[in-house]
């Protein structure tokens, strides 16, 4: 039997684009609807599953289970917010920001994305929003000096990407959540709808939000916010536009809470100064216009994503990780998570992959028996890949690192499970096994690299033992003119795995 589920995008002309994604009725078997991706890295390296594992963390607290992952840094109205979460019939709605200042999202901008998965999962509605209206006006906070003006339309183009992007990783998030813990239960998971704050705001003229709205607004704990305090003491100062985007946040939430069903906002712990005032702002005005009265309203925010060693991630630090594949291909994803150090492994698996804790925690301890071997970074990139771009992507990104960095590792996959991930990835060239037949080494990689380097570069480089077959450097030619040996250098007579210094070419023999 096949259950779908409908993630529903409301856009600035007020209409709703509708996606569906399936999946399939679970089994009793839950290491059997596990992935495969962790099943193979599971079973490589000797690691037990137990259903104990999966049930554990969908019997924990949700509030108490999100601070075990250090997915929360501070939390408005907490004592509430547990109390009612105690409630098998209460369902909330949670919404989280995103302006849209880059092309991309980005590994920072997926923290409070998690925080809301992992609500969904359990039931509760939520609300990924893109910020159409205030993007055009820029968030101070975290910053220290004032966004440079964005074309509007780039603005706009950057207004199409994200939400494409919310909405996808929601999208896959569930099916990614369900191949995880095959013990969600997909019928019990919340709602999913794409917000655009413009669809409001284009209708709202600053004389009549003033004459409705100004007065439940307290300059003096505008004032009072960290975002302002530390750019009014500085030597460029604040605008006018920047002082008031808490205001268009506060009122976003405002809107959600009256019209939409939010209860809680969820940001990055720059966003406190913001996330209180949209709560201080909807306890005013419910009090005026009598609407939720007998409800309250929360604020959830996330840690900065930092290494252990402070570093900062995010487009601001310079060292950004994009969601897009344009920006950021899924393997460069794999790479950048794989030299995570030791100190970060556990962390970020806690906080990005929803396996359970106590089966990351045995992974970590098989890790820490042999770190060389980087069981934990190798899982953190598979778990990071399949989130954002789906699930068998981190394997595939797996068997490329594999093969090009472990000797041991080539003889694990067949050739079409090579070249299947190689071509994910644009890396392989094929060459009809005529031309392979009758060429030498030499011309060989002339052809494959188009020229890049000269004839003669290519003879120094044979010649001083820098080509050779895979990882085996006992493979090593000689000569540019040594011809290729179809037998001996050949996967399953298809594949030919070159390797010039540190440089690999991905020959499909056709």
């Amino acid at each position: 039997m096949l259950r779908s589920h409908t993630i529903s995008r409301c856009i600035c002309k007020s209409a709703k684009r509708h996606f569906s994604v399936s999946f399939i009725a679970k089994s009793t078997d839950v290491q059997q609807q596990l992935s495969t991706s962790v099943k193979n890295i599971l079973t490589k390296y000797n690691i037990d599953i137990s259903k104990e594992d999966f049930t554990k963390d969908l019997e924990e607290p949700l509030i108490q289970h999100l601070y075990k992952r250090d997915l929360i840094e501070t939390c408005v109205n907490e004592d509430q917010l547990v109390e009612q979460l105690k409630s098998t019939t209460s369902k909330l709605g949670l919404y989280c920001g995103a302006d849209p200042t880059a092309k991309s999202l980005h590994l920072g901008n997926l923290l409070p994305l998690m925080v809301l998965l992992h609500f969904n999962i359990r039931g509760h509605n939520v609300n990924p929003l893109i910020g159409g209206a205030t993007g055009s006006v820029g968030d101070p906070s975290g910053r220290t000096t004032e966004r440079d003006v964005m074309a509007q339309e780039t603005r706009l183009t950057n207004v199409e990407r994200i939400s494409d992007q919310l909405v996808n990783f929601f999208k896959q998030g569930l099916s990614y959540s369900i191949s995880r813990n095959p013990l969600i239960e997909f019928s019990q998971t919340g709602t999913q709808t794409l917000r655009n704050n413009f669809d409001w705001w284009k209708d709202i003229g600053m004389l009549d939000f003033l004459a409705r709205y100004g007065r439940f607004i307290r300059v003096n704990q505008m004032l009072a916010r960290d975002s302002v305090k530390s750019r009014l003491g500085s030597e460029q100062g604040l605008g006018f536009n920047e002082f008031t985007y808490q205001i268009l946040q506060a009122f976003d939430f405002y809107h959600l809470n009256k019209n939409c069903g939010v209860d809680i906002q969820v940001g990055g712990n720059d966003q406190y100064g913001n996330i209180v005032a949209g709560v201080d702002l909807i306890t005013r005005l419910k009090k005026q216009e009598g609407f939720n009265q007998d409800k309250e309203c929360f604020g959830l925010t996330v840690p900065l994503l930092t290494t252990s060693n402070g570093v900062k991630f995010g487009k601001s630090a310079g060292n950004a990780v994009f969601i897009s594949k344009e920006l950021t291909p899924s393997y460069g994803i794999y790479q950048f998570m794989y030299n995570t150090t030791d100190e970060d492994v556990k962390r970020f698996l806690y906080k990005f992959s929803l396996l359970p804790t106590s089966l990351i925690d045995k992974v970590i301890a098989k890790h820490d028996a042999n770190k060389k071997l980087r069981i934990g970074q190798k899982l953190l990139a598979i778990e990071m890949c399949d989130l954002i771009h789906g699930d068998g992507e981190g394997f595939n990104n797996f068997i490329i690192s594999e093969v090009l960095f472990s000797k041991d590792s080539i003889d694990t996959f067949n050739a079409d499970e090579i070249l299947h991930a190689f071509k994910l990835q644009n890396m392989v060239t094929s060459i009809p096994r005529d031309e392979i037949e009758h060429t030498s080494v030499g011309n060989l990689l002339y052809d494959v690299s188009n020229g890049a380097k000269s004839k003669s570069e290519y003879r120094r480089m044979i010649k001083g033992g820098s080509v050779y077959v895979g990882n085996d450097k006992t493979t090593k030619f000689k000569s540019f003119e040594d011809p290729i040996d179809l037998e001996k250098h050949l996967i399953e007579e298809k594949l030919l795995l070159l390797r010039v210094g540190k440089q690999y070419h991905i020959i499909e023999i056709v």
